[in-house]
C-alpha cells in the first residue's frame, strides 16, 4: 500500500511540473524550448498574447514554474529547441525559434499562427573568446557580417522572417584591418545551419575577395559552439542572442563575449494538432 501511495505522489508531482499552474477546462499542450532564456522568451510571447500571466518578478530566465495564471489549463512540454519541429505533430502548439523553423522547411511568416514583436534585445550575435575582440581576423569577419551585402541578403532571402539589426551597414571591410597580413589565412566560425550558415556564406564571399578563407562549421545544438570558442578550437560563433550567452557564461564559467549583433529571429507559435488559435482564444 505504501508503494501505491508513493507512486501516486510521483505521478501528481510530474503533472504539476508539466502543467505549471493550471486553470479549468480541457487541457491544451504547448511545447516550449527547455533552455532558460528561450523558454522565458516563449512564455513572454504567450503572455503577450494573453494566454498566460507570469509572476511579476519573472525575468529572462523564467520557466513554467513562474506562471502565475493559466486560465486555458495549458500543459507545457519543455523540449530541446532544435527538436521542437519534430514534436510539433504530437502537441497542440509549439513555440519555435525561426532558425529551427526554417531548417525544418517552415516559413515563419506564413506557417506560424502568431509571432512575437521583433526585439533587438534578442539580436543574434557574433561572439568570440574574451581578449580576442580586437584581432584583425575577428574585425574582418565582423565587418563582413555587418555589410550592406549581408543586410540585403537577409531582407531578400527571408522576407521579414529574419530581420537585420545592423544600423549602418558598411562595404564589408574594416579600414583598420591589415588584410594583406590575413591573406592566405583561415577564420573558423561555428553556426547553426539556417539562417546563420546561409548568412555566413555571403560573408565568406566578401572575405574571399581578400584571399581569406571563412571555414563555416555547422552545429545543431547550443552548447558546443560556445565551448569550442572558449577552448580556442574555433575562432568565433554566430548562432545565439546575448541573454542566452550571458546565462551560458554564468552557468558554465566560460568567458565568451559579443562583438556585434547581426539579425533578430522573431519567435513564432506554430500549430500542431491545432491549425488555428481557436483553442487558445475560446
Amino acid at each position: 500500500m505504501k508503494k501505491i501511495f508513493a507512486l501516486a505522489a510521483v505521478v501528481v508531482l510530474a503533472l504539476v511540473t508539466l502543467v505549471g499552474c493550471s486553470g479549468g477546462g480541457s487541457s491544451i499542450t504547448v511545447a516550449v524550448p527547455n533552455d532558460a532564456t528561450n523558454e522565458a522568451r516563449a512564455l513572454m510571447l504567450l503572455q503577450e498574447k494573453g494566454y498566460i500571466t507570469l509572476k511579476e518578478d519573472a525575468g529572462i530566465t523564467a520557466t513554467i514554474r513562474d506562471i502565475a495564471e493559466n486560465p486555458k489549463n495549458i500543459q507545457f512540454r519543455e523540449v530541446e529547441a532544435a527538436q521542437l519541429p519534430n514534436v510539433l505533430q504530437d502537441v497542440d502548439y509549439a513555440v519555435i525559434n525561426s532558425n529551427y523553423a526554417i531548417a525544418a522547411n517552415m516559413n515563419p511568416l506564413t506557417d506560424s499562427l502568431t509571432m512575437e514583436n521583433s526585439s533587438s534585445a534578442y539580436g543574434n550575435i557574433l561572439a568570440v573568446k574574451a581578449g580576442n575582440e580586437n584581432l584583425d581576423s575577428v574585425k574582418a569577419l565582423k565587418a563582413a557580417l555587418e555589410s550592406q551585402q549581408v543586410a540585403d541578403f537577409i531582407a531578400q532571402q527571408y522576407q521579414g522572417s529574419i530581420i537585420s539589426v545592423v544600423d549602418n551597414p558598411g562595404n564589408g571591410f574594416d579600414d583598420s584591418v591589415n588584410y594583406d597580413a590575413l591573406a592566405g589565412t583561415s577564420i573558423s566560425v561555428a553556426a547553426s545551419p539556417a539562417p546563420h550558415a546561409e548568412i555566413l556564406k555571403i560573408a565568406q564571399e566578401i572575405l574571399a575577395q581578400r584571399n581569406i578563407t571563412l571555414d563555416i562549421r555547422e552545429f545543431t545544438d547550443y552548447v558546443q559552439p560556445n565551448n569550442l570558442v572558449e577552448s580556442g578550437e574555433i575562432d568565433a560563433n554566430y548562432f545565439q542572442h546575448l541573454p542566452y550567452l550571458e546565462n551560458f557564461n554564468e552557468e558554465n564559467g566560460t568567458n565568451v563575449v559579443c562583438v556585434g549583433a547581426i539579425h533578430v529571429e522573431p519567435m513564432g507559435l506554430y500549430g500542431g494538432k491545432q491549425t488555428t488559435l481557436d483553442a487558445l482564444q475560446s
